[in-house]
């Protein structure tokens, strides 16, 4: 990644990680922009009146003050809004993520092409009342090609797309680089927006703020970072999921219990809320609230600093995964919603297989591994990100590495604090932070280029990157990305991840459920993603 996003003047990688939320689920700490106020007056608008225009309130665990950018953003809060407010040619159902024709009017019949051609749907419309044509679509995916341009969005489309071309004002065709089916449901990651908004001076500057046009079924109506963010139903919208509620008010509550108390009791402030602690889970129940888990890939990773002995060891790093009471964790701090990690990938994945290595507690083969890598006597810091959860479960690790005789302290900061120090190459051990590459995708190919990209953030924070073992798992990578073939391609995918379970850079040690909480007798069509945020483009008042 370069040192400059050319089109955010001085955004080095440090301000790019925070504005795109980068660290998944880590995000709800993310650091702030100017707050417009100290929040409307529609934040106590709880949905409590009559009738079906009443408004729709949420709460979200994650802050609102990422980028709003949809070619950059990974916040959790922005990425379910933008859903909501954007369009892509095509999007994809958030639990199956199976695409579906959005702007486009049908998914390409031949996946396996190298051409796909996309119509775009006759009357749709902006939130400002323009048009949408073929180069609001070239402008977008432009942005994302661009060489000299650093977004986010890169990494899921360079690879395999050459270009997007105009064919006239409704049609485009993309030109791939190879036949890649699994292209077509990443393209609800190129969210189009119109070119004559963000092409003028600056506008890129203000999407990241907050700015937010597009042809969804909802239009932005205010954006208060830290407080809230609002929603109206778009009454031009000509699309395929209707919006169901006549206004939206989403709260940002990063912190647990006062995001709890927002939806309990018979004066609930909400109707909704993601990122339930699991300590929460039957005092919600009692209260009539239906909570329910999505097991996906939100994960407590350790992530080693390879050029700090004796972590280039890759002995040191399996001892210390192997000293790890995984079974404890689950039980003690998830309460049972979670599983050891048996892969890089959860179990759900198409692409999981178990991996060769798996590190089950085993404290006398971790001693081993120590002794035979000539390691005694280590100290280890854990800079770690005070993320709720990941709080809850480090007394584990602390207490596992005790037992081996390895003198552990817990350094657990806000996230901005943890990757400034790692951005600024300042010297660590070892991390211990949260992500959940699955609100991007579920393919296994787009999960491993955003983790162990070669030229990504997280390499470069491993120091790894240069490793001859580094060299040729990437070049196993991109061999998988170019596997025509499905079957051939998942198998050199399981071979590669067997690799990464050795090698345990960057590693999860579990892979935990998100919740999220609903009443059930003010809105039905829910369903619990296992990603952050939500999504209510099924959703309708009971």
């Amino acid at each position: 990644m370069r040192d400059v996003t050319p089109d955010v003047p001085a955004l080095h990688r440090r301000s790019f990680l925070k504005y795109t939320g980068a660290l998944g689920a880590a995000a709800a700490v993310s650091a702030s922009l100017s707050a417009c106020s100290s929040g409307p007056e529609s934040t106590n608008d709880t949905g409590s009146g009559g009738g079906r225009d009443r408004t729709l309130t949420a709460v979200i665990g994650y802050g609102n003050d990422g980028s709003w950018d949809p070619t950059q953003t990974a916040s959790a809060f922005c990425m379910a809004a933008n859903h909501h407010i954007y369009e892509g040619l095509l999007d994809t159902d958030p639990i199956s993520r199976e695409p579906y024709a959005a702007l486009a009017t049908e998914v390409p019949k031949d996946p396996d092409s190298t051409t796909w051609r996309f119509t775009l749907r006759p009357g749709a419309t902006f939130h400002d009342g323009k048009p949408v044509t073929a180069d609001d679509v070239v402008f977008v995916f432009e942005r994302i090609l661009d060489p000299d341009t650093q977004t986010l969005a890169k990494g899921f489309f360079a690879s395999w797309l050459k270009e997007v071309r105009k064919i006239d004002a409704r049609n485009v065709e993309l030109v791939l680089k190879f036949p890649f089916p699994d292209g077509l449901s990443r393209l609800t990651l190129a969210k189009i927006m119109p070119k004559h908004v963000f092409s003028r001076p600056g506008a890129w500057d203000d999407a990241i703020k907050g700015k937010a046009i597009g042809s969804g079924p909802y239009r932005q109506t205010a954006h208060h970072p830290k407080s809230n963010t609002t929603f109206e139903a778009f009454d031009a919208y000509n699309g395929p999921r209707k919006p169901a509620f006549r206004k939206m008010n989403w709260l940002t509550i990063v912190d647990a219990a006062p995001r709890v108390a927002k939806i309990s009791g018979s004066s609930a402030g909400a109707q909704i809320a993601d990122n339930i602690p699991y300590a929460n889970i039957g005092q919600l129940e009692s209260g009539g609230m239906t909570v329910a888990g999505g097991a996906g890939m939100n994960n407590l990773f350790l992530m080693f600093n390879t050029a700090h002995k004796p972590f280039d060891d890759v002995r040191v790093r399996q001892a210390l995964h192997y000293a790890i009471d995984t079974e404890k964790m689950v039980e003690v701090a998830l309460k049972g919603h979670g599983r050891p990690s048996s892969s890089f990938l959860d179990e759900a994945n198409p692409s999981y297989r178990r991996a060769k290595t798996v590190y089950d507690h085993d404290p006398d083969k971790a001693k081993a591994l120590l002794r035979e890598a000539g390691v005694k006597g280590l100290s280890i810091e854990i800079l770690a990100v005070n993320v709720s959860w990941i709080v809850d479960c480090l007394p584990t690790v602390k207490a596992s590495w005790d037992a081996i005789g390895v003198k552990t302290t817990l350094s657990p900061q806000e996230t901005t604090a943890v990757f400034t120090k790692l951005d600024q190459k300042r010297d660590y051990q070892v991390v211990a932070a949260a992500s959940n590459p699955n609100q991007f995708g579920l393919d296994a190919d787009l999960i491993m280029h955003y983790n162990y990209g070669p030229e990504n953030l997280w390499m470069q924070y491993t120091r790894w990157a240069a490793d001859p073992v580094a060299r040729q798992l990437f070049k196993d990578m991109d061999r998988a990305t170019r596997e025509p073939d499905p079957a051939r391609k998942k198998a050199i995918v399981q071979d590669y991840l067997d690799v990464v379970a050795e090698q345990a850079v960057l590693y999860p040690v579990v892979h935990n459920e998100l919740m999220t909480a609903w009443d059930p007798a003010r809105l039905s069509g829910i369903r619990a993603q296992p990603y952050p945020g939500i999504n209510l483009l099924t959703a309708k008042w009971a």
